[in-house]
């Protein structure tokens, strides 16, 4: 009824530049919140960013100055800019949005898949 599809994830060498992208879509009445998680093996998913309706941001300390979170409401889309990559932030980084769904209004939390990314050289 309602999917997150994330894409945009590869391998990049330190320093390099990625560009994640999550397109939501389905029975969609209207989308708050949208974000970026990510969890690396044998870690605990964490926030790396998140963005509202209205677009104000918020990001983990480490990724501040570095990547950035923007939106296109009338794609449903979210982004994420991720610039001076470190081995560090490797992980699998997953979509995350509130979604009110069509009639019934029904709010929940939705997630994709996730992407891998892989910073090495």
């Amino acid at each position: 009824q309602v999917q997150l599809v994330e894409s945009g994830g590869g391998l990049v060498q330190p320093g390099g530049s990625l560009r994640l992208s999550c397109a939501a879509s389905g029975m969609i009445f209207s989308i708050n919140a949208m974000g970026w998680y990510r969890q690396a093996p044998g870690k605990q998913r964490e926030l790396v960013a998140r963005i509202t309706s209205g677009g104000s941001t918020n990001y983990a300390d480490f990724v501040k100055g570095r990547f950035t979170i923007s939106r296109d409401n009338a794609k449903n889309t979210v982004y994420l800019q991720m610039n001076s990559l470190k081995p560090e932030d490797t992980a699998v980084y997953y979509c995350n949005a509130d979604i009110t769904t069509r009639l019934p209004h029904v709010a929940d939390d939705y997630w994709g898949r996730g992407t891998q990314v892989t910073v090495s050289s």
